[in-house]
């Protein structure tokens, strides 16, 4: 007899047995049914999501891309022309105009939304009644329709708005604030900003109320002041919210629309017209859906290469930081 024979215990079955290999099948099959069911309930969990997203985003982006390919007039069929619509995007001077008062817009706003918030946010971020009331002061244009707060600047801004009604009152002549082409910009950027800056504030809030006091108080006792404090410890703290603000605003600024719709229309002379209003009060009442189209993926593009620079920019800081 052979020694593994021998030596195997009575109860234990010999190595090619058949009820061994049997077990051994059972276990596989219950393993892959494990698999199988983890696999169902993480596709019953991701699937709607992703189903979801792929109707609301994927497609329509792809046919974006389709049309804009196309001559399409939003009417007959369309014929395929490559990409002249998005050669015409560099010779179109109402574009390359409207990209400039869009370049404007987007820094300034958002240096100024970042900065005012951030500035508004460190007075207020303690815990009291009278600074949430502060805060919910600034955060309530927020919650207002961008076309309900144009129009509701045009009435004070206007040629016969509130303040010029009052200027006239003691003998002053009207300022345009919407019809001369310097002052229309400025206004219009005045006006974002105010209605942007409620969402920079609410943001910062939350970062400095995460900032351990340990370290501020440490800096306060090495001798530093309020200043070096927020500028040495708290802002480095709150870098990565910083960040997001900073996508968010140049992303929204970008596509600013519905307040210049509201406020100046375009105007003076087109001097506050952004690309997205161009794209879609312009190209599209013009019939122009392909080249419309064409405008919107191009400032899709763009949109999504300043969210891309800006965190590239911050994460080499943070390498360069913790090297």
């Amino acid at each position: 007899m052979e020694l593994a024979e021998l030596t195997r215990p009575a109860d234990r079955p010999a190595a090619g047995d058949p009820a061994d290999r049997d077990r051994d099948r059972d276990r596989g099959r219950t393993r892959r049914r494990a698999r199988l069911r983890a696999r169902a309930v993480s596709f019953g969990m991701v699937g709607p999501a992703v189903l979801l997203y792929t109707v609301m985003t994927i497609v329509p982006v792809g046919v974006a891309v389709y049309l804009s390919l196309t001559d399409w007039n939003g009417f007959s069929s369309a014929a395929f022309v490559g990409l002249k619509n998005y050669r015409h995007l560099f010779d179109d001077p109402n574009s390359t105009s409207a990209w400039w008062v869009t370049a404007i817009i987007a820094v300034v706003g958002s240096v100024l939304m970042i900065g005012g918030g951030l500035a508004y946010a460190i007075v207020l971020k303690e815990k009291s009644r009278t600074n949430s009331f502060f805060r919910a002061l600034a955060y309530y244009p927020h919650v207002i329709s961008a076309l309900i707060l144009g129009y509701l600047w045009a009435a004070i801004l206007g040629t016969n708005g509130a303040i010029n009604n009052t200027l006239a009152h003691f003998g002053f002549g009207p300022v345009g604030f919407l019809f001369d082409e310097n002052l229309a910009l400025i206004s219009l950027i005045g006006v974002i900003v105010w209605a942007g800056f409620g969402f920079n504030v609410v943001l910062f809030v939350a970062a400095l109320q995460t900032v351990p006091a340990e370290l501020t108080e440490a800096a306060s006792i090495d001798g530093a002041s309020r200043w070096q404090t927020n500028r040495r410890v708290v802002i480095p703290m709150i870098a990565p919210v910083v960040t997001v603000a900073t996508v968010l605003n140049l992303v929204g600024l970008v596509r600013a629309y519905d307040l210049v719709v509201s406020l100046t229309g375009g105007g003076p002379a087109g001097a506050t017209q952004t690309y997205a209003y161009v794209i879609l009060a312009r190209s599209f009442e013009s019939t122009k859906v392909g080249y419309a189209t064409a405008q919107a993926v191009f400032l899709m593009v763009i949109s999504a290469v300043l969210a891309l620079l800006v965190t590239a920019v911050r994460n080499r800081q943070d390498t360069d930081v913790a090297g």
